[in-house]
């Protein structure tokens, strides 16, 4: 086992990305889906082709799932996924043409690197043919220019990034791969560990991001912008056998890992989403499967941002634990 998403069977996953302009992609290559869902639980989401994975609509499950920086502009590179299943002539036959779908969803990353630099088909399709079982972490694909700890000036805003991780249980395996690019802190689920948000003026340890969310309180006038604020969002799969309904319900669940993790998650800025494809080969109730699906995405959330080194003039965890060190 990779304690990765590709520990499910069928599952292959691909980056892509410029760390010039610090922007980049993220696929998940589930042509072999049986079925699909979406929970969308943050307010300012920004995605793509969710609404066929609604539990009453046609689609059974997408093709790819595609993640991407640059915010609205980079659902384009999806366009990219599409034609590389194009090429492969794989998609739904619509009238003897084939239609590959391909959901997905966007991070907020335009304050890091070159703000009119957005991934494109290009990256998108390269990112297909850079699928593979093995997962790079950190400051790689989607999650190239992810930030987190929004709680501060943003000088005191940390590195975020990508991770993955799996439970398992028989022959039952529950992946989860994310994009960590939050407004609140984030700690191991497993040690309690704080590993990153808001860093303090002296930039030798972090401020409570919860606390400092409360102190805006006394100076809030109905007037003012909202708490500025980014998303995370996340995939999870896995080889139960489930329904479309039951898929969505495992997405549903798999946001337990959000809040386990990150402090304060969910807010109305933030976009945060987790889609959850299944590959139906494994026979299990939906209460292990979601379970299973919360601790994988908590720790791919925490191995994220221990992956995430300081780029693009931000700290990253490791530096961040030798200035504690000091």
């Amino acid at each position: 086992m990779r304690d990765s998403i590709t520990d499910v069977p069928g599952i292959r996953i691909g980056h892509a990305q410029n760390l010039d302009t610090a922007r980049g992609v993220t696929v998940m290559l589930c042509e072999n889906a049986k079925t699909a869902g979406v929970d969308v639980r943050g307010g300012s989401p920004g995605t793509r082709e969710t609404d066929c994975l609604a539990p009453v609509n046609m689609v059974p499950a997408p093709h790819a799932i595609y993640f991407s920086g640059g915010s609205a502009f980079g659902l384009a590179g999806a366009g990219g996924v599409m034609k590389y299943f194009r090429d492969k002539k794989i998609g739904f036959n619509a009238w003897n043409v084939l239609v590959p779908i391909v959901s997905g969803a966007v991070i907020f990353d335009l304050t890091v690197g070159d703000p009119l630099a957005y991934p494109d088909e290009v990256m998108g399709y390269q990112a297909c043919e850079n699928a593979g079982l093995d997962v790079p972490m950190g400051v790689v694909g989607a999650g190239t220019g992810a930030l987190i700890g929004w709680a501060g000036d943003l000088d005191q805003r940390m590195k975020g990034g990508l991770g993955t991780a799996s439970a398992s249980s028989g022959n039952l395996v529950v992946g989860a791969l994310v994009v960590v690019n939050c407004w609140g802190n984030v700690k191991d689920p497993v040690t309690g560990e704080l590993l990153g948000g808001t860093l303090n003026k002296e930039k030798n340890g972090l401020l409570d991001a919860y606390e400092e969310m409360k102190k805006k309180q006394a100076a809030y006038a109905p007037t003012k912008a909202g708490l500025t604020s980014h998303t995370t969002i996340g995939m999870v799969a896995t080889n139960a056998i489930l329904s479309k309904p039951m898929a969505t319900r495992v997405a549903m669940m798999a946001h337990d890992g959000f809040s386990r993790a990150i402090c304060p998650a969910h807010t109305a800025g933030e976009g945060d989403s987790i889609f959850a494809v299944t590959t139906g080969e494994v026979e299990s109730d939906i209460n292990i499967v979601g379970a299973m699906a919360a601790d994988a995405m908590a720790r791919a959330i925490a191995k994220a941002i221990k992956h995430s080194r300081s780029a693009f003039g931000y700290m990253g965890h490791e530096d961040l634990v030798k200035r504690m060190a000091r």
